[in-house]
């Protein structure tokens, strides 16, 4: 309970007022002077997501984006979305959905900084991220590495490890009775097979995995939507006004002020699709093109995916079916949204499968996210001890509360954000230049207007 009491201070200072001001005012900033690219740039980036591999890179960009996808798509889209409605209400979807909306002109802006700033590591390989936008775009050493060993802790003790193995052994013993430890026993040997061979085979997982998962997940929450049509539009009538308005109890629901719904929408936003935090440029730098803009279009449509469609159909399923007001949460909560909506037996099946699913590629992409800063930090030494204590952390995690793991992968999140922000808005005139240069080639080659 001590430990649990210092981290939930701890995380009170993070995601304090000085925080969720810096991370969305970013967001808001670089979409006035970006010129809404969310909006207007929105179906050409998602054009691009096809476009032919040119440049040099690991990846190409749509495996780069998949990769990204890997870790973001995970326990925020399904966990996340329910424990941030049931602590803060239906409004809480409002604010992961502004968070997502300026999350995508910062995501845009620093994946473009990763690939400006990448450079070739002592094995050959590509390697970027903010640790070396912050290192050579601003010069500042001390805050890399200080970004740098905040990306290992997201890894070891925050998105990559305890929250998705967590989530799958709950899952797994709720719907198929499987023993907690059998589940972190094959869930370490299987994320040992694939991570011990690099990230190409992370990437080739990834490009496989996640839009057959996010789409049969997509199609599942769309059946629950067509069958209960008439109640979408109170639905999102219900979020708007909550998002302004205190929550009274309802069921067991414990009530929510606007404060709360707004901290805790932010921070489950910032959890599911990253923007800000810095781990998506990990994977954005390992990309095969020669245009730091071009492959921070692609990157954009991360947030897009991720939080505006995929969050936003599990937050309605789950307020349209009534659950959210009930007594369960977490991956229970949406279980019986599914239940509700459909087959109980199936329902429950759906989410485990997805849950799994989700979890598991997250894990996979922050193995890799956590690697290249554990990499910053030894000048690639020592991969192994890294891989062997990423691996003994998730052998563990089915064992940890689930209160601690969200408070703990909270704080971390907001740790790791913090020094990326401060370099984005350092680098905000190289950001606004490498666009508008962009753009302008494009005009000439083209005809197409730059705005």
């Amino acid at each position: 309970m001590i430990l649990q009491d210092l981290i939930t201070q701890l995380n009170a200072i993070v995601w304090g007022p000085a925080t969720l001001i810096l991370l969305v005012g970013t967001g808001v900033y670089l979409t006035f002077r970006l010129g809404f690219i969310q909006i207007l740039r929105l179906p050409m980036a998602l054009g691009l997501l096809f476009k032919p591999a040119l440049g040099k890179g690991d990846l190409t960009p749509f495996a780069a984006l998949c990769t990204a996808l890997s870790a973001t798509i995970g326990t925020g889209n399904i966990v996340g979305v329910a424990t941030a409605i049931k602590v803060g209400g239906p409004g809480a979807l409002f604010w992961m959905w502004l968070a997502a909306f300026f999350g995508m002109a910062t995501k845009y802006a620093e994946c473009l900084l990763a690939v400006k700033y990448r450079t070739v590591d002592a094995h050959g390989h590509i390697a970027g991220g903010p640790m070396y936008y912050i290192e050579k775009g601003l010069g500042l050493h001390w805050l890399a590495k200080t970004f740098a060993v905040f990306g290992v802790g997201v890894a070891f003790f925050g998105i990559g490890t305890f929250a998705q193995v967590n989530a799958i052994s709950d899952a797994m013993s709720i719907a198929f009775q499987v023993p907690h430890w059998l589940t972190a026993l094959v869930l370490t040997t299987l994320v040992a097979l694939v991570v011990l061979g690099g990230v190409g085979r992370i990437a080739a997982v990834a490009q496989r995995l996640v839009p057959a998962m996010a789409m049969g997940y997509l199609l599942a929450c769309g059946w629950i939507l067509i069958s209960f049509y008439d109640q979408i539009i109170p639905a999102l009538q219900l979020v708007l006004h909550a998002a302004f308005t205190p929550m009274s109890a309802a069921g067991g629901f414990l009530g929510a002020g606007v404060a709360q719904a707004i901290q805790i929408g932010i921070a489950r936003g910032v959890f599911s699709n990253e923007s800000g935090l810095g781990s998506a440029p990990i994977a954005a730098a390992a990309a095969k093109t020669n245009s730091p803009a071009e492959q921070g279009l692609v990157s954009m449509t991360g947030t897009f995916f991720d939080t505006i469609i995929i969050c936003t159909m599990t937050g309605l399923v789950l307020i349209i079916t009534g659950v959210w007001s009930g007594d369960a949460s977490g991956a229970a909560m949406t279980s019986a949204a599914f239940a509700t909506g459909g087959n109980a037996i199936l329902g429950q099946y759906l989410v485990t499968i997805a849950l799994v699913c989700f979890a598991f590629t997250t894990i996979l992409g922050w193995n890799y996210y956590g690697e290249r800063c554990w990499g910053y930090l030894t000048k690639g030494r020592a991969s192994h001890l890294y891989q062997g204590i990423f691996l003994v952390l998730i052998a563990v995690g089915a064992f940890i509360k689930l209160d601690l793991i969200w408070l703990l992968a909270d704080t971390v999140n907001g740790l790791m954000a913090i020094p990326n922000l401060i370099a984005i808005i350092g680098l905000r005139q190289v950001i606004m230049a490498e666009t508008y240069h962009y753009f302008s080639r494009l005009k000439q080659a083209t005809g197409l207007p730059t705005r």
